[in-house]
């Protein structure tokens, strides 16, 4: 008996992938295909919200998008119930997000909300590919914000996210001063 060199070779393996449907190369074909486009990358990482109430919102990038944004997402998360967030830091909160991305340049921005644990999220994103890092002064201007928690800016192929945290929990009573009193109109010299 004798044998050919591919049964020689053993068993045939499986494929560690599943072989590559028409559809799906003929789509990578059309994509690489369109001059001046990049082929999808898949592996870029995203910004993920779960199981949380979210609200996207999106306006023309002009001189009135930050305060009709503010408007909005106060609006907006008001409507999710939290009784002691601070408004008015949130809708600052939002303008000065939505003024750093105008600056970016673009045609659009979006601001995304989200919530958990007394938290509120809030994102704008410009829209403007290749957008260079912003200026650390928005993320001074947020973080000097009390209910403020956390911010900060990173830059995405899909345009630069400038972001805030904010705390909207109950916040505690301040506590009086402990120790000798201080002399007021009364008090005996």
């Amino acid at each position: 008996m004798t044998t050919t060199p591919a049964e020689a070779a053993g068993p045939k393996a499986a494929p560690s992938s599943p072989p590559r449907t028409p559809v799906e190369a003929s789509r990578d074909r059309s994509v690489a295909r369109q001059p001046g486009r990049r082929a999808v990358d898949r592996a870029r990482p995203r910004m993920e919200i779960r199981n949380r109430q979210t609200a996207g919102l999106t306006f023309r990038a002009d001189q009135w998008a930050a305060k009709k944004a503010g408007a909005q997402a106060t609006a907006t998360v008001r409507a999710w119930g939290y009784a002691h967030l601070d408004e008015p830091e949130l809708d600052a909160a939002v303008r000065r997000l939505v003024q750093a991305a105008v600056a970016d340049g673009g045609k659009r921005i979006s601001v995304h909300l989200a919530d958990q644990d007394d938290h509120i999220l809030a994102v704008a994103l410009s829209h403007v590919a290749g957008a260079a890092p912003g200026e650390d002064a928005v993320l001074t201007e947020l973080a000097a914000l009390r209910t403020v928690v956390s911010c900060g800016s990173d830059v995405a192929p899909d345009g630069r996210r400038v972001w805030a945290l904010l705390d909207a929990a109950p916040r505690a009573p301040r506590a009086r001063p402990s120790g000798p009193a201080t002399a007021g109109p009364d008090a005996a010299v």
